[in-house]
């Protein structure tokens, strides 16, 4: 499948996309539906165990989302661009899009070779894993700057992850974070130097992509659905997941090869 915004790359069972949209690098209507049809190929082909998405120019993720297109609907529709909604009450197009990265059986990994503000940083905060270049790079929400508030998500990830009361001082005061403050934080889980950060984020999705694929999706979703249950219910989505591994041809041929203390080649079945 051919896309504009979009670079496409496989290897193994590792796919990375790669996303540009010079001259500005931001985040557009056309960008988010071609990232849907991207999730709708990788959904659709369980070989595909970890998906990346990555910045296709120098030094920048993705910038933000196009501002002069929220200025446009600001003005004319005083709300949402239609391409966003699908009707009263429903989610908007980029919020589903973080919804699938989050739900998708595939590992999803943000690969920060740059900037991410606003609507990039969201993106990103949607992924399983965010990996950023240690450089003159910023991260972060800044959207009240500009008299709106994170539209994608990151009010409610950000309070998720850092908790209430960080939440508000970062997005009060619109504060954009350096590489090694976000990592600080916990909002980026690994920092790596701007010059080897292509071949470190390769050979970490390649780890992943040579683990359990039926565990690590089970795992992945039982923590990602589990924290906004009770404990209760957690546990009980939990069990359900450990029984789905349990019967999978590779939990029993694993564990029986362990046990001879052999190597086992998976099988994702």
């Amino acid at each position: 499948m051919s896309y504009q915004h979009l670079t496409v790359e496989r290897t193994g069972h590792v796919l990375t996309c790669g996303m540009a949209n010079p001259p500005s690098h931001t985040l557009t209507a056309a960008e988010v539906q071609e990232l849907h049809r991207l999730l709708n190929e990788v959904e659709a082909d369980p070989n595909i165990r970890v998906l990346v998405l990555t910045g296709a120019a120098e030094g920048v993720f993705i910038a933000h989302y196009d501002v002069a297109e929220l200025a446009d609907t600001a003005e004319t529709h005083h709300g949402l661009p239609e391409h966003m909604t699908r009707g009263q009450g429903e989610l908007h197009a980029v919020h589903r899009l973080c919804l699938r990265l989050e739900h998708m059986p595939a590992i999803t990994i943000a690969a920060l070779n740059g900037n991410a503000a606003g609507g990039g940083c969201e993106v990103s905060l949607a992924c399983d894993f965010r990996l950023m270049a240690d450089g003159p790079y910023s991260y972060g929400l800044p959207e009240t700057t500009v008299g709106i508030i994170p539209g994608a998500g990151g009010t409610q990830r950000f309070a998720h992850m850092l908790g209430t009361a960080k939440a508000l001082d970062l997005i009060l005061h619109g504060t954009m974070l350096t590489p090694q403050e976000a990592f600080d934080l916990g909002l980026i889980h690994r920092l790596y130097p701007d010059a080897e950060f292509r071949q470190r984020v390769a050979e970490f999705a390649e780890t992943l992509a040579s683990r359990a694929p039926i565990a690590i999706s089970a795992a992945k979703q039982a923590i990602n659905h589990g924290a906004y249950l009770p404990l209760e219910e957690g546990l009980s989505f939990e069990q359900r997941a450990f029984n789905r591994t349990m019967q999978s041809e590779d939990a029993v041929a694993a564990m029986r090869a362990w046990l001879r203390g052999e190597d086992y080649q998976w099988r994702g079945r």
